[in-house]
C-alpha cells in the first residue's frame, strides 16, 4: 500500500454525493463513501459541501490520496456576489421554471439554428443562461448582485481549495469543457465562453467571473492538505470516462433523469433541440439526449403497486411485450426531450384486462425506455456512429430493464458491473492528471453481459403515436 497512489474521485448528483479511492495505476477500489443530498429543484450548495465531508469521511478520508476530482451534475445555477458568497438557493438542472426564459433567448439570438451554431445545442430551461435569464427577470434584486456564477462541480472545487473561514478568490475557480458546455454561453468547438450570450442572459455588460477552461489531464488546484485537485467534468462526461466509451459507443444511463450519449470526434449543432452538442472530458465531443424521466418511473411503480423494485421488475418479465395494449407516456415531472416543461404523465389504452400489476409494471419500465430509444435515434439521424449500446445507472441494476431495453432498441445491449460510473470516471481523470500521458490510464471493467431479446417495434411505435397524439395538451 505504501508504494500505491491513491486517488479519489467524486460523484455530486442530484439526489446524493459518492466519494470511491482508487488507486491511479490498477483502477482498484479500495474505499467508498456516500451521503445524500436534500430533495428539491433548488437547494442551498452548503448542503453539496456537507454532504461531500460527509462521504469523505464514510470513505476512510483523504490522508493517503494525491489526488481528487469531481463529476457533478450538470447544468444548475449558482449565482456570486462580489466576494464570492452564494446569492440565493442554486437552481438545478431540473427546475424548469426557466422554460419561457429558455424560449426567449433562442428567440433574441436568431432562433434556434443559431442558437446551435453559437453554442452546440437550442436552449431549453435546464441550461444556465435560461435560470440567469429568470434571475434577471423575476428577481432583480438578486440579479443586480451577481458577481460570478458558478456550476456545482466546479464550485465545490472552488471551496476545496479554501479554508472554511477563508475569502474565496475568484482566480482559483476552474471548470473543464464538458461542464462549460451545458451553460448555453461556451462553444465547445472552439472552446470559450460566448459572453456576450451571457451578457444578453444577465441582462447586464457587467464583467462576471466564470471559471477557467483547463485541459482534462490538468490539476486546476490544491487543497489545504496538500490534496491536487483534477478539472472534474460534468456527469454524463465523467460516466463516458468511467465506462472507457471510444467512438462507436453509445451509452445509455439511467438515473434521475435518463440520457443516451455517444463519444464523437466531431461537434453537433441540431437546430431541432433534441440533441445537446456538449464537450466530452477528453478533448472530444459528448452530443447527448437527456429525458427528466428515468429512475423516478421505476420508483413511483413501487409506490402505485406497494411492491419492492425487484418485485416490479419480476412482475414486467411475466407480462407480456407491450402490456397488453397498455402505454406510458412517463412525463411525470415535465420533459425535456421533447421539449415539454409542462407536460405529465399519460397511461393509455387501458382497460380490465391490462389492469393488474404485471401489465401496469411492463408499461412502466417500457415507457420510461421508449423516450431513450427516441433518444438513440436521434443521435443516429445526426451521423453520430451506433456501434455499441452500452446501458449504467442506478435503474439498470433492475432485473427486467435490460431485458426489456434490448427488445426495444432492437439490438443487443451490453450491461457492465454495477458501479458508480460517475464518481469512477472523475477518478479516472484524477489518475489521469496524476500519471501523465496522452490519455486516461485503461482499467479492467470486470465482466461486461450482453442481453438479447427479441424486438417489439411495436411497442416503440404505439409509444411514438401517443407521444404525438399528446402533443398538443402542453
Amino acid at each position: 500500500m505504501a508504494n500505491r497512489k491513491l486517488i479519489a474521485g467524486v460523484d455530486s448528483s442530484t439526489q446524493s454525493c459518492k466519494v470511491v479511492i482508487r488507486d491511479a495505476i490498477s483502477g482498484e477500489l479500495l474505499r467508498e463513501g456516500r451521503a445524500s443530498h436534500p430533495d428539491g429543484t433548488e437547494v442551498n450548495p452548503a448542503h453539496w459541501v456537507t454532504a461531500l465531508d460527509t462521504a469523505i469521511s464514510d470513505a476512510g478520508g483523504l490522508a493517503d490520496v494525491e489526488a481528487i476530482s469531481i463529476g457533478g451534475q450538470q447544468h444548475g445555477m449558482v449565482a456570486l456576489d462580489e466576494n464570492g458568497a452564494v446569492i440565493r438557493d442554486a437552481l438545478l438542472w431540473n427546475d424548469t421554471r426557466s422554460a419561457a426564459a429558455a424560449d426567449a433567448l433562442n428567440s433574441e439570438i436568431g432562433g434556434p439554428t443559431e442558437m446551435a451554431k453559437q453554442v452546440g445545442s437550442v436552449l431549453v430551461a435546464s441550461f444556465t443562461a435560461s435560470k440567469l435569464r429568470w434571475l434577471a427577470d423575476s428577481e432583480k434584486d438578486n440579479a443586480a448582485k451577481v458577481a460570478g456564477v458558478a456550476l456545482p462541480h466546479d464550485w465545490l472545487s472552488w471551496q476545496l481549495q479554501h479554508n472554511p473561514n477563508d475569502a474565496k478568490d475568484f482566480s482559483k475557480l476552474f471548470s473543464d469543457r464538458s461542464e462549460a458546455s451545458g451553460t448555453g454561453y461556451f462553444d465547445p468547438s472552439t472552446s470559450k465562453y460566448r459572453r456576450e450570450v451571457l451578457a444578453l442572459a444577465l441582462r447586464t455588460d457587467r464583467e462576471i467571473h466564470l471559471p477557467k477552461i483547463i485541459s482534462p489531464a490538468e490539476f486546476g488546484g490544491v487543497m489545504p492538505s496538500g490534496v491536487k485537485i483534477a478539472p472534474g467534468a460534468g456527469d454524463n462526461a465523467a460516466a463516458a470516462l468511467g465506462i472507457q466509451a471510444q467512438p462507436g459507443d453509445v451509452v445509455v444511463s439511467l438515473g434521475t433523469s435518463g440520457t443516451a450519449f455517444a463519444v464523437s470526434d466531431t461537434p453537433t449543432h441540431d437546430s431541432s433541440g433534441a440533441v445537446a452538442g456538449f464537450a466530452d472530458a477528453t478533448g472530444r465531443f459528448l452530443p447527448l439526449v437527456c429525458t427528466l424521466n428515468a429512475a423516478r418511473i421505476l420508483d413511483a411503480a413501487t409506490r402505485i403497486l406497494g411492491k419492492s423494485h425487484d418485485e416490479v421488475g419480476a412482475l414486467a418479465l411475466s407480462a407480456k411485450p407491450g402490456a397488453n395494449g397498455l402505454s406510458l407516456l412517463p412525463y411525470f415531472e415535465g420533459e425535456r426531450t421533447p421539449n415539454r416543461p409542462n407536460a405529465t404523465g399519460v397511461f393509455s389504452g387501458m382497460n380490465l384486462n391490462n389492469s393488474n400489476p404485471a401489465d401496469i409494471s411492463r408499461a412502466m419500465v417500457e415507457g420510461m425506455l421508449c423516450g431513450l430509444v427516441d433518444a438513440v435515434d436521434a443521435l443516429e439521424k445526426l451521423g453520430v456512429d451506433v456501434k455499441r449500446i452500452i446501458l449504467i445507472g442506478g435503474a439498470a441494476k433492475n432485473p427486467a430493464v435490460a431485458q426489456i431495453a434490448a427488445a426495444l432498441f432492437g439490438r443487443e445491449v451490453l450491461l457492465p458491473p454495477a458501479g458508480e460510473y460517475v464518481a469512477n470516471g472523475a477518478a479516472r481523470q484524477a489518475a489521469w492528471a496524476l500519471l501523465g500521458g496522452d490519455s486516461a490510464p485503461t482499467w479492467d471493467l470486470g465482466k461486461i453481459e450482453k442481453v438479447s431479446s427479441a424486438a417489439t417495434p411495436d411497442v416503440v411505435q404505439r409509444y411514438r403515436t401517443l407521444r404525438d397524439a399528446t402533443q398538443s395538451w402542453n
